[in-house]
């Protein structure tokens, strides 16, 4: 992250680990063409999506003070979002989606920096700054849908994720920028697009981040509200795609009521959808949401939730009945016969923490090798160590200066001498160290003494297990960074020229002055260097309507002969037509 960024009071919030996500936005960049582009979007979408979209849209755009003629820069739009207790950051297109969710849960949305090129007007493979700026920022201007997004990124980003899922993450911003950037090759997007489709078919269960990722797609993504007959639009995929936001309310596309079971529906991003899900409000939203945590790891704990960590590969984090948490890479759980959890393993840099705050000596530079634990109860007693006084810690030898033995249900054994113990606000002891300690399992040795201190978490059950660090300070970096960045596109010399020409008519339009000679040399070289730019002679039609000029007849002739390309039929079609309301 480049130091010029600045952070207001909603982003100074943000934890380290995810500023390695938000670059600056690259806003000098951002050709004349390329304003051409929002402008022509903003204005087709304000005018369609006042009659098709919830009502809390349009009223967000003047919240949001997002403007239809100029790309937005961060730092206006987060003058204006804090007052909703909202900001925004620029990133470098997709990220990965416990990172996404990350910045939601902080009341932050991520706005990728680049924006769709004039081919992808209608829609976009890869996320941009209409997508997120005019898709996203509107709509949260409505507090009920607001907190939902935030709460959706507090559970979301908690959402185990499979080994197989950072892969497919790849795959897809591969696929996207490669789509998106007109110098890709046929066979460079061909070849990608066929590991994405083979990495769909070999998933396998899906895990809890794919379901909560499908959760997030088919509501905040696509999401469509009211009744399945007259539904209106409040994704932000719809209300930023000129194209599908007309195409989602045909009969071509099946409505269905949004449910638990859109987490198991599974989507192209590529792809306009070819179904899609209504909530009847946007409390439905918070139900579904809560009536899929309570079925997630993080409020399920258990064997289950430690082997979706281990499964993972990736950081995570158990909390146990004391309040203890554990956080690191788990590699292994040791169950009894009745496939109970006796003795948790992880490997490599691992903290502890209790209520998401790291204990004091207790962080990745002590724990630098992996962490073992015993769940549970000692045998044959009733009481757990957590539930003991300290009478009864001293009567099964438990105190300060005493060696002891404490064989565990599973037959876990630690034997060594008692050093310390640590406990919580509430005076229940949750981790005990010895000196010269040797844990064991019948024959197989887990901790020996040449290891040094012997840390032990104590804890009956396993009460929670979720994604990433229960302290966001333990782990300075967290989650991946994509190998894969977006593509800076290299412009032609004629190109160039053409963005040139772009500037000089959008200076004309802003001075309010409207130069036939310099408007008639610009069509003079679109007609001989750019014949196929349509957009263009539509901004140029748009200063000279109504003047009943000849060379608005020239104009109009000239956008009559391009609309003969049946792919350029219908935006100028419906450009032509916004000038008449």
């Amino acid at each position: 992250m480049k130091k010029t960024i600045k952070f207001n009071s909603v982003t100074k919030r943000l934890p380290k680990h995810l500023h390695q996500f938000i670059v600056k936005q690259p806003y000098k960049e951002y050709t004349a063409q390329n304003q051409a582009v929002w402008r022509y979007v903003m204005r087709m979408n304000i005018d369609y999506l006042s009659k098709v979209a919830h009502k809390s849209y349009i009223k967000g755009i003047e919240k949001t003070g997002i403007s239809k003629d100029y790309i937005p820069k961060m730092e206006g739009m987060n003058r204006i979002l804090k007052d909703i207790g909202w900001a925004a950051v620029s990133v470098d297109g997709f990220i990965p989606p416990n990172a996404f969710m990350e910045f939601q849960a902080y009341n932050v949305l991520v706005i990728a920096s680049d924006i769709r090129t004039l081919e992808h007007i209608e829609y976009t493979p890869a996320p941009d700054i209409i997508h997120e700026a005019a898709g996203h920022a509107p709509i949260i201007a409505n507090p009920e849908y607001a907190e939902y997004l935030r709460r959706f990124g507090e559970i979301g980003c908690k959402a185990i994720s499979s080994a197989k899922d950072f892969e497919m993450y790849e795959a897809i911003r591969l696929l996207s920028i490669l789509k998106e950037n007109p110098n890709s090759s046929v066979d460079e997007i061909r070849n990608v697009q066929l590991e994405v489709e083979n990495l769909q078919h070999n998933m396998g269960e899906l895990s809890e981040m794919a379901q909560i990722r499908n959760l997030h797609w088919w509501t905040v993504e696509y999401g469509l509200i009211g009744t399945l007959e007259q539904p209106k639009i409040y994704g932000a995929g719809l209300l930023s795609s000129i194209g599908e936001s007309k195409w989602c309310l045909t009969d071509k596309v099946k409505k269905m009521p949004y449910t638990i079971n859109a987490a198991t529906q599974n989507f192209d991003i590529t792809k306009q959808q070819p179904q899609l899900f209504v909530t009847p409000n946007f409390a439905h939203l918070s139900f579904v949401l809560e009536e899929f945590a309570n079925k997630m790891a993080i409020r399920k704990g258990g064997l289950r939730g430690v082997q979706k960590l281990i499964n993972s590969k990736n950081l995570g984090t158990i909390e146990l009945s004391t309040g203890i948490q554990i956080s690191g890479i788990f590699s292994n759980v040791i169950t009894d016969e009745n496939d109970k959890p006796v003795y948790i393993q992880t490997v490599g840099k691992t903290a502890l923490a209790t209520r998401n705050k790291e204990l004091v000596g207790h962080g990745i530079e002590y724990h630098s090798e992996g962490f073992g634990s015993p769940i549970g109860k000692l045998k044959g007693i009733n009481l757990a160590i957590e539930d003991m006084s300290p009478k009864d810690l001293e009567v099964y030898g438990i105190y300060e200066g005493k060696k002891t033995t404490l064989l565990f249900e599973g037959d876990i054994k630690v034997e060594g001498e008692v050093i310390t113990g640590k406990r919580d606000l509430q005076g229940k002891i949750v981790l005990i160290s010895f000196k010269n300690c040797t844990v064991t399992n019948n024959n197989t040795i887990l901790f020996q003494p040449e290891w040094g201190i012997y840390d032990m978490a104590v804890g009956k059950d396993i009460i929670s297990a979720f994604a990433g660090a229960a302290s966001v300070k333990s782990f300075k970096k967290l989650g991946k960074i994509s190998k894969n960045k977006t593509h800076k596109i290299k412009y032609s010399k004629e190109e160039i020229q053409l963005h040139k020409l772009y500037n000089n008519v959008a200076k004309l339009r802003e001075s309010n002055n409207v130069e036939i000679i310099k408007l008639t040399s610009i069509l003079t070289k679109l007609k001989e260097s750019y014949p196929n730019d349509w957009l263009l002679p539509l901004e140029m039609y748009e200063l000279v309507y109504s003047t009943n000029s000849p060379f608005e007849a020239e104009l109009l002739g000239y956008l009559g002969i391009l609309k003969q390309l049946k792919k350029y039929h219908f935006l100028i079609e419906n450009g032509l037509k916004l000038l008449t309301k």
